[in-house]
């Protein structure tokens, strides 16, 4: 997936996730299913998800090689990634930490969507300032996958959104 390609799946699956929230009727978006997260907690997760990313790839190249270092493996394709983080997900893996939202009330989720969509833009024009070989000989680090390229982390935030979308129907039906 090239530049563009990852420029546009970012505004495209961000703003499906967002019209699926915006669709639910107001009780929907905060009630919890059989002890999963809300409609609004997974938004609370993605915006989470997000900021770290968007932060990160605004630092310079210095910073994040020094602070990360350098690939010892190839990069990883979109269906590479998605498969690995399936694979984590199978055998036990979850949010922890700062990732994991708390109660989210209904009233705060058109102000999340709001900056969830402000983050996007940031972080889709972000992605348009960066190399091809900037994208593929950067890492940053993911709490479950470990050390990503920057492409494969912007491989994990369209797919993330997807599969939290995903939840949000599954859970809400």
């Amino acid at each position: 997936m090239d530049r563009n390609a990852i420029h546009t799946a970012l505004l495209r699956n961000h703003e499906a996730f967002l019209c699926c929230i915006a669709d639910l009727p107001g009780t929907k978006r905060t009630t919890s299913r059989n002890g999963k997260w809300s409609p609004a907690q997974q938004l609370d997760h993605i915006l989470r998800s997000v900021r770290p990313v968007n932060m990160a790839m605004g630092l310079p190249l210095w910073f994040l090689r020094i602070a990360f270092g350098k690939p010892n493996r190839p990069a990883r394709s979109y269906e590479g990634l998605v498969q690995r983080y399936q694979e984590k997900l199978a055998t036990g893996g979850r949010a922890s930490g700062r990732f994991v939202p708390p109660a989210a009330p209904s009233s705060s989720v058109q102000q999340m969507s709001t900056t969830l969509r402000d983050l996007i833009k940031r972080l889709s024009a972000r992605v348009d300032r960066w190399s091809d070989e900037d994208l593929d000989n950067t890492l940053l680090p993911h709490p479950l996958l470990g050390k990503l390229t920057v492409r494969e982390m912007l491989f994990f935030t369209i797919h993330h959104v997807q599969h939290h979308q995903r939840l949000v129907e599954r859970d809400s039906a």
